[in-house]
């Protein structure tokens, strides 16, 4: 799939390149985004370089993550979006904001666009959050972009060689009132017993 760009009121979310690749390396200084995500740590100038070169353009090329840099209009990254598709139908969503523009809602209006394009243009019918347990900042763009938390997975991340319980929550299309691509039948709701 070729890469497409979305814009919302206060931002353009298109993929990254080379020339993106020094805002990158510098955001990605920040010991938050090193130790809430998997990125590596410490985070060289050529992972930087290995991201907006070669694994933004491949995943989009396979169609197997399309992973958006969140700009203000001015220009200036403000964060990462990236949904990696795990089964047909389901991708996984991971972000992350720069230090500088954290608090200002940016991450979750770009989750909420990402989102419904890839309900809309890339098939999705669930887009799955997961962040390491105590993750706070993540957990709260997830809730206030709609996704519903599932629960807490034992073990379920190893971030540089250390395995974390994870939090993981989804957001469906019909949380933002689009269809989906296939039929949804929740499960039935126990049925209380008479009394």
């Amino acid at each position: 799939m070729d890469p497409v760009t979305l814009t919302t009121d206060r931002l353009l979310l298109r993929t990254v390149g080379p020339q993106d690749t020094d805002a990158v390396y510098d955001a990605c200084q920040d010991p938050d985004i090193q130790r809430w995500t998997t990125i590596p740590s410490p985070y060289l100038r050529e992972h930087a370089r290995s991201f907006t070169e070669q694994l933004v353009p491949d995943g989009w090329a396979d169609g197997s993550m399309f992973t958006f840099g969140v700009f203000l209009h001015s220009g200036e990254l403000a964060g990462m979006i990236g949904i990696a598709m795990r089964a047909l139908g389901m991708g996984e969503i991971g972000f992350w904001a720069a230090k500088r523009h954290r608090d200002n809602g940016y991450v979750t209006e770009a989750a909420l666009a990402a989102c419904r394009w890839s309900f809309t243009h890339a098939a999705l019918d669930r887009v799955e959050w997961r962040a390491t347990v105590g993750n706070r900042a993540s957990r709260a763009v997830a809730e206030r972009a709609g996704f519903t938390i599932e629960g807490t997975l034992r073990s379920a991340t190893n971030n540089k060689g250390v395995r974390h319980d994870t939090w993981v929550g989804s957001l469906l299309p019909s949380d933002l009132g689009l269809p989906s691509t296939a039929p949804y039948l929740p499960a039935p709701r126990p049925s209380r017993p008479p009394g």
